[in-house]
């Protein structure tokens, strides 16, 4: 049991006319039964064992019995294999209703990934196994058409994979070029052939433009030098002579979602108006900055970013994003600031233009901006914390508040949203001043409704002042009754320690890093408080499963359950790696799941909380329910800590690693009043 192999019906003449209607449709099928059934090859049977049209109804064919529609011979005129299993004995074959120039719609590919999850799971008597292969595969033929974009595994007809939506044709026809053109020079990598927009798509691309603008060896990077190969080239696409530019051009204004040339070896009208437009979208005036403005809309065209405003963006996002590049890119021309993104949607690239532009308005040299949060930025900005804010650093400022939206009370049941009218004036308004004073108080800070120095830096990145004084600490250390003297000295209430480790003393990389045995009542002996974490193997995705989940959610039960943690505690469950959006929707929120049911099923003694990023904490709280967040602040350079709001229900914000006392690394941790309290005595 192999798979499927992807047909169309190709130049029918019963298909010249549209197949507009289910009658049709049937019409058409019909007369595919009547033409094969009388031909020997098939014996007064059909090639196809299923038929899908346009309007996505699944017709049966041959049925479940083995195919002939995927034949094919050696020169010997031997039958053909395929990936080692028999074309006709192994694979079903399944027909789309097309001419060999017409594209599938939504209904007939969700009727392909539909028919091949049932073919895979639920067919009788022959379950099929998870290759997929357009019918050409080693054959000469132009069959299936344009629903080879779809035929292979991986693709969105792959139910084994997350939908992805329709491909698109002129990126496929692109991909395709690439690969024929680029596949000797130096560098290449093969460009993945689904008709979808993507990094690797981009990238393959990119390469494609340096060896056109003679950089070898090519690589996966728009970089510095293919910045200046772009400048010293100094030519507009509308007078590019280079056929192999255009078409570059071309295929990454599809890769955008513009309308660009359908002959991509020409630079049309549209592709023209496109260019215009795409200039407009990242908020430049081609009339005036066409030329000057050249080498960084290249650039951004080769990158994944958005210029047009997504579903979920915001319009006063997009109107910042476009203002940053006009004024600091455009106007300004801060060094080594590129266009930042314009879809109306706050992420890191974002937040890294505003960090840049920050550091202009505060008199960093130019060679200095790099966009980190550095010694050189935390002293600059300690020294307008006094000052009256106007003109762009107040804008800055304000709007770094309405990124970090919304806020919230002190009880942290109110949610405040930040008034995009405040951003636009220099008054203190009441409801900015009423904003920043709820953001300062939800942050553990001092509540002075001003622009000082730890509400600028919570604003600006996600470990905010790593110098202020904390409450809170975790480590992989013992805490001896000497150490817990010395904690509670320093002004440390609770402490983080963890229930268990997954690697044993023999392993090299063994921590000792669990709770010993008597350490709970020594640390509360010591006027301390504490709380559980539970971590194995963090920085791992593959750790992340619904299976390890629900196992390790029993086994962080029945150890609490060991040293007397009293019913009610929250255990946080460590994610220590910047797991993305992606990897959140794969891996991250099953696991939760499985923690969830793993405590569930073990009398729900004990609630469940999340260690990681703002991002991570935020989803796996609303999505899966865990109680309470500890926030990876340390971590300011991970993707899901910029760009986004402290979760709802952060209790803990990891802020600065250090040799406490210089005897043990130790990790403060603002502790939010209010919420989780630990443990404070153990069960009887």
């Amino acid at each position: 049991m192999a798979g499927c192999f992807i047909h169309y019906l190709g130049p029918d003449s019963i298909l010249k006319d549209p197949l507009t209607t289910e009658e049709r449709c049937q019409q058409a099928i019909a007369a595919t039964f009547d033409e094969q059934s009388l031909s020997p090859k098939f014996d007064g049977d059909i090639a196809y064992n299923f038929l899908i049209c346009p309007h996505g109804n699944i017709y049966i064919g041959r049925g479940y019995e083995r195919g002939e529609a995927n034949h094919g011979q050696d020169d010997q005129g031997n039958p053909l294999k395929a990936d080692g299993f028999w074309r006709n004995a192994n694979y079903y074959s399944i027909c789309g209703l097309l001419r060999g120039d017409q594209i599938a719609n939504e209904d007939m590919v969700r009727a392909f990934r539909n028919l091949i999850n049932h073919l895979r799971r639920e067919a009788t008597p022959q379950m099929t196994g998870t290759r997929i292969f357009p019918h050409k595969f080693e054959y000469e033929t132009d069959c299936p058409g344009n629903l080879t974009m779809y035929a292979q595994r991986g693709s969105t007809i792959d139910p084994d994979y997350p939908w992805t939506g329709l491909a698109d044709i002129y990126i496929y026809a692109a991909e395709l070029w690439y690969n024929a053109t680029y596949a000797s020079i130096p560098g290449y990598v093969k460009c993945p052939e689904f008709g979808k927009t993507g990094w690797s798509t981009v990238l393959c691309l990119t390469q494609g433009l340096q060896h056109e603008l003679g950089i070898s060896p090519t690589v996966q990077n728009f970089g510095v030098t293919t910045f200046d190969a772009v400048t010293f080239r100094n030519k507009l696409p509308k007078n590019e002579d280079n056929t192999n530019l255009v078409r570059l051009y071309n295929a990454t204004l599809w890769c955008k979602g513009y309308f660009a040339s359908t002959d991509q070896s020409h630079w049309d009208d549209n592709a023209q108006s496109s260019l215009v437009k795409f200039y407009s979208d990242a908020g430049l005036s081609y009339s005036s900055m066409a030329q000057s403005m050249w080498p960084n809309v290249c650039r951004a065209m080769f990158r994944m970013d958005q210029f047009k405003q997504i579903p979920q963006g915001n319009n006063t996002t997009r109107h910042v994003q476009q203002w940053l590049n006009s004024h600091y890119v455009a106007g300004i021309g801060v060094p080594g600031m590129g266009l930042v993104p314009c879809d109306g949607w706050y992420s890191r690239d974002v937040q890294q233009g505003i960090m840049k532009a920050l550091q202009y308005e505060l008199g960093i040299p130019l060679a200095s901006i790099t966009g980190n949060f550095g010694p050189m930025t935390q002293a600059a900005l300690k020294d307008k914390s006094t000052q009256t804010l106007t003109g762009s650093l107040r804008y800055l400022f304000r709007m770094t508040c309405f990124f970090n939206s919304p806020t919230y009370s002190a009880s942290g049941a109110v949610p405040l949203d930040y008034l995009p009218s405040d951003m636009d004036t220099d008054t203190n308004t009441p409801t900015h001043v009423a904003w920043l004073q709820a953001f300062q108080s939800f942050s553990q800070l001092s509540i002075t409704g001003t622009n000082d120095y730890r509400t600028w830096a919570q604003l600006l990145v996600s470990v905010g002042d790593s110098e202020r004084p904390a409450t809170g600490c975790d480590c992989i250390t013992e805490i001896t009754a000497a150490r817990g003297t010395q904690l509670k000295a320093a002004g440390y209430q609770i402490i983080g320690r963890y229930l268990d480790e997954d690697l044993g003393p023999s392993d090299p990389h063994y921590l000792g890093k669990a709770l010993k045995p008597g350490e709970p009542q020594t640390i509360l002996n010591c006027g301390l408080r504490f709380f559980p974490i539970f971590q194995y193997s963090g920085r791992n995705l593959s750790n992340f499963t619904y299976a390890s989940g629900l196992s390790q959610g029993q086994r962080a039960h029945d150890t609490a359950l060991g040293y007397r943690i009293p019913a009610g505690t929250c255990i946080y469950f460590g994610v220590d790696y910047d797991a993305l959006d992606d990897d959140i929707d794969s891996n991250i929120k099953p696991y939760f799941q499985g923690v969830r049911d793993g405590l569930s099923q073990r009398g729900s003694r004990y609630e469940f909380g999340v260690y990681g990023s703002r991002n991570i904490c935020s989803r796996v709280s609303k999505e899966v329910g865990a109680k309470w967040s500890f926030v990876s602040g340390m971590s300011w350079g991970f993707s899901g800590n910029l760009g986004y709001p402290l979760p709802e229900n952060w209790v803990f914000n990891q802020i600065k690693e250090f040799a406490f006392q210089g005897s043990f690394d130790l990790d403060n941790d603002i502790w939010r009043s209010g919420t989780d309290g630990g443990v404070s005595a153990l069960s009887s």
